[in-house]
């Protein structure tokens, strides 16, 4: 059996398997429902729900006119809205840009996020995407600001 280091056990003894803190209660916002819609005159709408504890929801909602490339804009930007709104506002982010790349024979949604608060000042995610690159739009922003989100819950 491999051995562990004393860092590595007191992490197991915060944190559950199951991504909850000892306590039983989960330390994170979990995201729990995209939406998104193309209306008949050209423009699309997307909503991002996130939850925390207890059952409290967070909603951030986005629109434009659709294309391929704004369609990920728009998604990309109600995730930021929904992080905003979680952090009651104290969190201020702006979607720099959002792009759809082929690497290594897979599709990659990279975004940059401008953080306008305590932290690091430019944030970057990315999400690996095989069907949806629009939700894949969603997930590369909560990977890009995880870290700061990490340290506004840990602080507040």
């Amino acid at each position: 059996m491999p051995s562990t280091s004393p860092h590595a056990e007191h992490l197991v003894k915060l944190m559950g398997a199951d991504g909850q803190a000892a306590s039983g209660r989960r330390e994170r916002l979990r995201f729990t429902e995209f939406q998104f819609q193309r209306t008949t005159d050209g423009r699309c709408s997307a909503e991002v729900e996130l939850e925390w504890l207890d059952g409290v929801r967070v909603r951030g909602g986005a629109s434009g006119q659709s294309s391929q490339t704004v369609d990920l804009r728009v998604a990309a930007d109600a995730a930021l809205r929904a992080l905003e709104r979680f952090s009651d506002e104290v969190l201020a982010f702006e979607l720099l840009g959002v792009k759809s790349i082929r690497a290594f024979d897979a599709n990659v949604i990279i975004v940059s996020v401008a953080n306008h608060g305590v932290g690091p000042k430019k944030l970057l995610g990315s999400c690996l995407v095989e069907s949806d690159p629009v939700r894949g739009a969603v997930v590369a922003v909560l990977n890009a600001t995880n870290r700061v989100l990490g340290n506004f819950i840990a602080t507040r």
